[in-house]
């Protein structure tokens, strides 16, 4: 089993020093799901809700958290983010969040990545839950990343 990087020698909770670590290409993608109702999915298609245009909103608060990970996240380092794209798109019993974050640094943007999924989700049920409270989030997870030290790895 691989130490936790987090945790020091003595079990005490550290930022990981990532000052000797080479500056590298770094990408992350993550996604999740918001299931609801089809007239409740219908809603949020239609850009007819009482909120307005949720797909949209939800898509600019992924992007928005994203880029405050290190805010909300304790021991994550803040990070330059050259690129984040977050798509609200819908499934078979509702809406898929994709999120993919890039950036040039010593570590990676998983956090990030799946940091906006979470917000874009919870965004969705904030928009959509007057008219359905039951929605299920559910499913969110890294599915790819790239860059590092420890390569690259895909979700199987």
């Amino acid at each position: 089993m691989s130490r936790l990087t987090h945790i020091d020698e003595t079990g005490r909770a550290r930022m990981v020093d990532v000052s000797d670590k080479a500056v590298t290409a770094r990408e992350a993608v993550a996604v999740g799901r918001v299931r609801m109702s089809p007239e409740t999915l219908q809603l949020a298609l239609s850009g007819e809700g009482k909120k307005g245009e949720v797909r949209a909103v939800a898509e600019i608060a992924g992007v928005m958290a994203a880029k405050r990970t290190a805010e909300l996240i304790p021991l994550c380092h803040p990070l330059a983010l050259s690129k984040v794209e977050v798509r609200v798109e819908p499934f078979d019993e509702g809406l898929e969040v994709t999120a993919r974050v890039r950036t040039s640094g010593q570590t990676g943007v998983e956090m990030e990545a799946l940091t906006a999924v979470s917000v874009a989700c919870l965004t969705l049920y904030d928009m959509l839950k007057a008219a359905e409270k039951g929605m299920v989030i559910e499913a969110v997870r890294l599915m790819e990343k790239s860059g590092g030290a420890s390569g690259d790895w895909r979700a199987p």
